[in-house]
């Protein structure tokens, strides 16, 4: 020991007196009393949106599931609430994803192309996006029937849209065959989370977007173009078609309807002109003086009136010549 720690005995340095502060008890139980209330409080009472169900789960075990509203569970940790939106429609993104939503939404391609890469029936290349939109109808079935239940479920989705776009050829996929595509992932979809037993239902799988690879996008389009261009000339010769061959039709169906026409009027007329002559006929046969004076009678009244001049001599008159104006002619001729 150093001279400067060693004690002189009662004439040393003297150690100053701590004094040990003293806590009022009452105080201390006040406050640990209303700790644990606080805690109880905060451990016993949960709340539930309107758009949401909570299953409890009590050391670990599903017990039961509550409604929207404030409910009671055992404090500590003994129970604990997960929740679960059944009334939220969610989404799953492929291809992409949101960077930000709003007006004019921004979207992250690139680090995402392994998921849209695709290749067709008729072994195309193709880029496909699409978004799968779904709802909890099952909370119990989501969260402890399958293990990461939403990888999974990207997992089968991407498995079955590869699938189908596999049974397609490369224009449908891009074209024509898009809400086929569509409808027929939504069914397989749904077969399978039905299989699973992820308590999910697809509402709707949308094709955001389907285009060629980039390096092949330019002969692409060459070739579309070159396909629309052929559909625009089939489309105007059919157009011409359609106006002139029922054009024609139509007047060779106008010319014979007016063969058959003239046809039919004149077998009418010949009909007539027969049952005319046979009546007559008829006629003659039953009184021949009364019809040959009638006859002769009918036809002079369809022949005087288009003659100018018209002479009218007796049965008894022996010739015309005396009643002929011969030199009025003469005249006549001379001028």
């Amino acid at each position: 020991m150093s001279d400067d720690q060693r004690f002189d005995g009662p004439q040393g340095p003297q150690i100053p007196e701590i004094k040990i502060p003293q806590f009022d008890r009452s105080k201390i139980q006040l406050i640990v009393g209303g700790v644990l209330i606080l805690i109880l409080a905060l451990t016993s009472f949960y709340t539930i949106d309107p758009e949401e169900t909570g299953l409890v789960l009590r050391f670990g075990k599903y017990v039961r599931a509550t409604d929207p509203g404030l409910h009671f569970k055992i404090p500590f940790g003994a129970e604990r609430v997960l929740k679960v939106p059944i009334q939220r429609q969610l989404k799953e993104e492929f291809g992409f994803r949101t960077v930000k939503a709003g007006i004019k939404s921004q979207y992250s391609v690139k680090p995402y192309q392994d998921e849209s890469n695709m290749l067709t029936g008729d072994l195309n290349a193709a880029v496909v996006e699409w978004v799968v939109q779904y709802r909890i109808v099952d909370p119990y079935k989501y969260l402890f029937q399958v293990r990461n239940v939403e990888k999974t479920f990207r997992d089968m989705s991407e498995a079955v849209m590869r699938k189908v776009v596999g049974d397609h050829i490369v224009n449908e996929v891009l074209t024509v065959g898009r809400a086929e595509v569509a409808l027929q992932v939504t069914i397989e979809l749904q077969e399978l989370c039905d299989q699973y037993e992820t308590g999910i239902k697809v509402d709707q799988v949308v094709l955001q977007d389907v285009n060629p690879p980039d390096p092949v996008k330019p002969s692409f389009n060459a070739v579309n173009e070159a396909q629309q261009e052929k559909e625009k000339l089939i489309n105007l010769a059919q157009s011409e078609y359609n106006r002139e061959i029922p054009k024609a039709k139509g007047a060779a169906q106008q010319t014979i309807q007016e063969a058959e026409g003239y046809a039919m009027d004149r077998v009418n007329r010949s009909q007539g002109d027969a049952l005319l002559f046979t009546a007559i006929y008829d006629a003659y046969r039953q009184a021949p003086e009364v019809t040959r004076t009638r006859m002769y009678l009918e036809t002079m009244t369809e022949v005087l009136p288009q003659v100018q001049s018209k002479i009218i001599v007796d049965d008894g008159l022996k010739g015309v010549l005396p009643l002929l104006n011969l030199n009025s002619n003469e005249t006549k001729g001379g001028k």
